[in-house]
């Protein structure tokens, strides 16, 4: 146990973890700076958004292939894949979550004043907890839990602020019991069910049913599957052709609009590092922080004003992160045993080359 109470040891077992943490960080509040500048006056884009978003999950197929293919054999690759096809469908199941989470969002959107829906998916936060509970069978503490509800406030007091900040230049926001006594209310709580059950449902694929895969090649078997999720549901909506117009194409190819390409696929391929070395309940926080190290960029470059709710929110999700620093979750799933069984392996390799000859 560190000074201060916080255990580091358990919050970042390795160094390798903090990095993984603070890149994770970084990517996230690097892309909002960057899709914030890349908006017109109107708060519109230059660019097709799902041409944009079917090239990142390209990049990062392409970036997952290359960085497996530069320790492995193509061989060994087609291999795998032959070996681990079941892992190959289980994947399918984050795919389709996270293809549900994002057309629900279109939907909700509609029937929803933006101040309900951005309040309302921060429960996602608490609803995670729920989820990371029955899939992995971990019971979290009493602080733990009075952690993540605080977080939860903080994200929602964040979320005020953002409102607030809007309220000038939009049509005043539906009353809010109204919208949460509509039929609506079920479509988005199954919108925060699509994305918690896929990420923590992702950490169970890294760590427990496929722990014994390479990481870059159960990237491979997300982003294809997601790609056919993604294909799926434009065919269906009849919106593929025109996300391949030459005009969607060509606007593609802004400077600003590659790196938002580039960066979003660093952030899928860090985001299972992140899940692999650390767990989703720390994520939550990791999201949370952002959000807050985000609006403090956007004051400093864009002089978006920081308001009473901004503080407020800052206050909240430093306190749930410091009592939650001093009793991290921990769940290693079954790398441990993988990882043990590997180095055994390795060991048996050199046992005959290093053992004494025999007169």
């Amino acid at each position: 146990m560190a000074e201060g109470g916080v255990n580091w040891q358990a919050l970042f077992p390795t160094r390798w973890s903090f990095v993984i943490f603070v890149t994770y960080m970084m990517c996230f509040i690097f892309q909002g700076i960057m899709v914030t500048a890349s908006q017109r006056p109107d708060y519109s884009y230059s660019y097709n958004t799902v041409t944009v978003v079917l090239f990142t999950e390209a990049t990062k197929l392409v970036a997952s292939f290359i960085l497996y293919i530069k320790d492995h054999k193509i061989v060994t690759f087609f291999a795998e894949i032959k070996k681990h096809f079941r892992v190959l469908l289980l994947y399918m199941i984050p795919a389709l979550l996270y293809c549900f989470y994002n057309n629900l969002a279109f939907v909700n959107l509609a029937a929803f004043d933006p101040t309900t829906y951005f309040l309302l998916l921060q429960f996602r936060v608490v609803v995670t907890g729920i989820v990371f509970q029955i899939i992995f069978k971990k019971k979290l503490s009493t602080k733990q839990w009075i952690s993540l509800i605080i977080l939860t406030v903080g994200c929602i007091m964040k979320q005020l602020s953002t409102s607030e900040k809007s309220s000038s230049s939009q049509a005043p926001p539906t009353d809010l019991w109204d919208n949460l006594l509509s039929l609506h209310i079920g479509l988005l709580m199954v919108q925060v069910m699509c994305s918690c059950l896929a990420g923590v449902y992702n950490e169970k694929l890294l760590k427990d049913t496929g722990a014994e895969v390479h990481i870059m090649m159960q990237n491979i078997f997300m982003y294809i599957d997601s790609i056919i999720c993604n294909l799926a549901v434009l065919l269906y909506r009849g919106e593929l052709s025109f996300a391949f117009k030459y005009t969607s194409l060509i606007q593609i190819w802004q400077p600003i609009v590659v790196i938002i390409i580039l960066n979003n696929a660093a952030v899928g391929i860090v985001t299972s590092l992140f899940l692999r070395s650390l767990n989703s309940i720390l994520k939550t926080f990791a999201s949370a922080l952002e959000l807050v190290f985000t609006a403090v960029l956007s004051w400093v470059i864009f002089g978006i004003p920081i308001n009473g709710w901004t503080f407020l929110a800052i206050a909240l999700v430093s306190l749930a992160s410091w009592m939650y620093s001093q009793n991290p979750v921990i769940n290693r799933g079954r790398l441990d045993e993988v990882e043990k069984a590997h180095d055994s392996e390795a060991e048996e390799k050199l046992l005959p080359r290093n053992a004494p000859t025999q007169v």
